[in-house]
């Protein structure tokens, strides 16, 4: 059982910093330099759509399977790494709701209505709190590859 719940939690991290990398790497670079706002807001609020819906559900099989592996080990044995991913991913879970709740329901609002500025500055938001969970979910896989 504890292979399933490891290779549940490693597919689960690949969903989500997989996803961060192809939306900061790929889609967003190409689109601000292709597309108009017009075009470019609700492309991108259609792709966050589907993706956050995708993070939702990554979230919740990480705290699944994380807390059941730590857990079996036993929280005062697990090794440091696996607390530094606990609290790491917990700030991840904090700042994606922050983020699922307020730049980007203020980017659907926006793009709703047509208006492309206040959809901008939002999606702007977005950015930094992905960029942000991006470099957060890279220190926890390190942390917890290194620290043993």
């Amino acid at each position: 059982m504890f292979a399933v719940s490891k290779l549940l939690h490693l597919v689960a991290a690949i969903v989500w910093l997989g996803g961060m990398t192809f939306m900061l790497q790929a889609l967003r670079p190409v689109a601000i330099a292709q597309l108009k706002p017009p075009v470019r807001l609700p492309l991108l609020t259609s792709v966050l759509t589907r993706f956050f819906a995708a993070v939702w559900l990554s979230i919740a099989v990480l705290l699944a399977t994380g807390l059941a592996m730590l857990l079996a080990v036993g929280m005062a044995r697990a090794p440091w790494g696996q607390h530094l991913m606990l609290a790491i991913g917990t700030v991840m879970f904090l700042i994606f709701a922050h983020l699922f709740f307020g730049p980007f329901r203020r980017l659907k609002q926006a793009v709703a209505a047509g208006d492309w500025p206040a959809g901008g500055a939002q999606l702007g938001k977005l950015h930094q709190g992905v960029v942000a969970n991006f470099v957060l979910g890279w220190l926890a896989v390190a942390a917890v590859m290194l620290l043993r």
